[in-house]
């Protein structure tokens, strides 16, 4: 259009929703099967049960209420439910993925079971961990990170922890609170800020 002095320009990125409440199935909130639960365990699975718990921060410090959370991990024996894993799986229908949405104050609960010690690509044991996939509002893609136990003896040979900066470490490593019973462990998640957890570029 003649008389238009507006620079031409590449219209930003935005996101879209988020849409996350759709792809949590559990509790017959839409017509699909349960497919995805935030509890892992299954009447035939072995192992130690512990929970994990936390709360999603954004940059500002403020819970995040509408963020969706996914976990893989290894049973007990160290083994994955996955076909590229050939070794034999004890727990027939345990298969180490969960779903959760966070709740108004940025909440999230996980039930599973402890996961045993992986090798990494050069056969170095990985201490237990949970793999951790988080989406929220404002991001483009998923964020990456890991979930260790705080107390495991482990932790100090881990390959993938001995990457990071010792003075972040921290913020991938759960910390056990106390009290009797199942075990359940701390985990906040900070998408930014002084504290921000750190995220795997994969």
């Amino acid at each position: 259009m003649q008389g238009n002095t507006k620079p031409h320009g590449v219209t930003p990125s935005q996101t879209v929703g988020p849409f996350f409440k759709y792809g949590l199935t559990p509790n017959g909130a839409y017509e699909w099967n349960d497919a995805f639960t935030n509890n892992l365990v299954t009447p035939d699975t072995s192992g130690d049960r512990i929970r994990v718990e936390g709360r999603v921060f954004d940059g500002d410090g403020q819970p995040v209420p509408d963020a969706m959370l996914e976990i893989w991990q290894a049973d007990a024996q160290g083994r994955f439910s996955d076909p590229q894993d050939k070794r034999a799986l004890p727990n027939s229908s345990f298969k180490g993925f969960g779903r959760c949405g966070t709740d108004p104050n940025g909440g999230f609960v996980f039930d599973t079971i402890k996961p045993g010690t992986v090798p990494d690509p050069d056969g170095k044991p990985q201490a237990p961990h949970l793999v951790l996939a988080i989406f929220a509002r404002g991001m483009l893609l998923q964020l990456y990170t890991r979930i260790y136990l705080g107390g495991e003896a482990a932790n100090a040979a881990d390959p993938v922890l001995a990457l990071i900066p010792a003075d972040r470490r921290n913020t991938l490593i759960a910390a056990r609170e106390p009290g009797a019973g199942k075990a359940v462990y701390r985990f906040d998640i900070h998408l930014q800020g002084d504290n921000e957890t750190v995220f795997f570029d994969i």
